[in-house]
């Protein structure tokens, strides 16, 4: 009778005779590509091929036939018209005249990212320079739409706008949210109750955040009215006011999401070593001093990690602004993923494409940017 030897290898028979497989034994072997076949097929079908297809849509002019979609390529005519055609007021916003002020913060820009490619040559391989590079030319293109548009007076388009809700609310929210993990990680009384408080607004759907904060914002009828009208505040409306619906926006995404920093930093700062705080706090150390030279140090991989997977979500902002202010005033609250809803439902569908893989440009751009620069020069600096 055939066997196997001691690995798992077909053995051959005393006689000498060829061993046969089995039919359980060659499933046992190729076990790990059944199991994987399943969900490597559902990705091709329904995250690569949707992708791939709509590449074909962003280089196209889409038309709808009663025979179906009709398909023009105009190739990069989509994209081209976003920066100089008919849409780049509102996908730059105003860029015809730069101011001094712009024209000295793009002038400073340009010099310090020049700097640092210099620096970087001596450092960087080949592969690393392409990847600088190309940082580089978005930093000094954003300075010069900055410079241009915000510093001169101008108004701003949805790039800056989803820029905005991305580096201004990210920031705040991490803040926030770490301070209320390191407030309910210290030795006090109901902090349970605290930390069930702080994550309820996880729990709740975009659609509802988008009816409650609009009507939380309602400066006539809202909870805040009577401050408001005890500060003079009264005919002041802020759906109005470009930069006031923007920082509203703002707060009330920074609402629903404050709750996901605080549960991942507050998990972060208990699994922080107990002995190593009392050994600092009994050498005298201050409060300051602990968190900066002990607690931070341990938590840092933890909280990069958050704050990027936080920024790629900012990037795709849409419910909030489509809900209480339909992008308004004007475009003044629109995100490019709102831009791309818009054009989508104009039946413009080759544009909205192209915005779309715009949008994926710069999230992969900045996220990569960041990770490569900010996350992995903190890890190194926490392991040394």
């Amino acid at each position: 009778m055939s066997k196997a030897n001691i690995f798992g290898q077909p053995g051959s028979s005393p006689a000498g005779s060829s061993y046969v497989e089995s039919w359980g034994e060659w499933f046992d072997r190729h076990s790990g590509t059944f199991f994987l076949a399943p969900a490597v097929t559902l990705i091709l079908i329904f995250a690569i091929f949707p992708t791939f297809y709509s590449i074909v849509f962003a280089l196209s002019r889409v038309k709808f036939t009663s025979n179906g979609l009709q398909f023009q390529f105009v190739w990069l005519r989509n994209f081209s018209k976003q920066f100089f055609g008919n849409d780049q007021v509102h996908f730059l916003g105003k860029t015809e005249s730069i101011g001094a002020i712009g024209l000295l913060f793009f002038a400073a820009v340009t010099a310090a990212v020049l700097w640092w490619l210099y620096r970087s040559v001596q450092i960087t391989s080949w592969v690393g320079m392409l990847g600088r590079f190309i940082s580089a030319a978005m930093a000094i293109f954003l300075a010069w739409i900055i410079g241009a548009s915000l510093l001169s007076g101008n108004p701003i388009g949805t790039l800056l706008t989803t820029l905005f809700y991305v580096f201004v609310g990210c920031a705040l929210q991490f803040v926030i949210g770490t301070g209320l993990a390191f407030l309910c990680s210290q030795p006090i009384s109901g902090k349970n109750f605290f930390r069930v408080i702080f994550f309820i607004p996880l729990m709740v759907t975009p659609l509802g955040v988008g009816y409650a904060m609009k009507m939380v914002a309602d400066i006539t009828k809202g909870p805040f009215e009577p401050l408001l009208r005890g500060f003079g505040i009264e005919d002041w409306v802020w759906s109005a006011s470009p930069w006031g619906a923007r920082f509203v926006m703002m707060i009330c995404d920074s609402w629903q999401w404050i709750p996901f920093i605080f549960i991942c930093m507050l998990a972060a700062l208990e699994n922080v070593p107990r002995d190593h705080v009392e050994a600092a706090q009994v050498d005298g150390a201050s409060s300051v001093q602990i968190f900066r030279d002990i607690i931070w140090p341990q938590i840092v991989p933890v909280a990069v990690t958050v704050l990027l997977i936080r920024t790629i979500e900012a990037f795709k902002i849409v419910d909030l602004p489509n809900i209480m202010t339909g992008g308004g005033p004007g475009s003044s609250t629109e995100s490019m993923t709102l831009h791309s809803v818009y054009l989508w439902r104009a039946n413009d569908i080759g544009t909205s494409a192209a915005v779309a893989y715009l949008l994926l440009i710069l999230t992969v751009v900045v996220c990569a940017s960041f990770f490569n620069y900010v996350v992995l020069g903190q890890l190194r600096k926490a392991q040394t």
